[in-house]
């Protein structure tokens, strides 16, 4: 049975990973297939395309590995579910757009399964607290 030898974290576009960066980059040192990798990634993603996903990778010794996708980190859905270009360069005391509180639970119920957190109240909380800092404010 192979071991495990290092768990490599890296964000890629759905469905657009090539061997070049940041997936040559990253994984290369590895040794493992890269092309392969590419083609498994893309077809787990292919139905998120747009979407920027963190994949989890673990390399074995035998140079084989296995992915989870998580979901995508909550500044992305911020800004693709609020409409917003960028988040504020001096974070909370500018304002660079406005999310409502259904908007706050939608994202908050597509990031749930990765967030260190039981129920969907506190989920919000952290998805509220990202906004803030990135200068997007909540609607009460």
């Amino acid at each position: 049975m192979a071991q495990l030898v290092k768990k490599y974290v890296i964000q890629i576009p759905a469905g657009k990973a090539t061997p070049a960066p940041p997936v040559g980059t990253a994984l290369g040192p590895a040794g493992i297939n890269l092309q392969e990798f590419c083609t498994k990634y893309n077809d787990a993603t292919k139905d998120k395309m747009g979407d920027i996903l963190p994949v989890e990778v673990s390399v074995m010794d035998d140079r084989t590995f296995t992915f989870i996708i998580k979901t995508p980190p909550t500044a992305f859905l911020i800004k693709k579910i609020g409409k917003i270009k960028k988040g504020s360069s001096k974070g909370k005391s500018e304002i660079v757009g406005k999310l409502t509180k259904a908007q706050v639970k939608e994202i908050a119920e597509i990031k749930l399964p990765d967030l260190n957190c039981y129920d969907i109240e506190e989920a919000m909380k952290i998805v509220e607290g990202t906004a803030i800092n990135m200068g997007v404010e909540v609607e009460q």
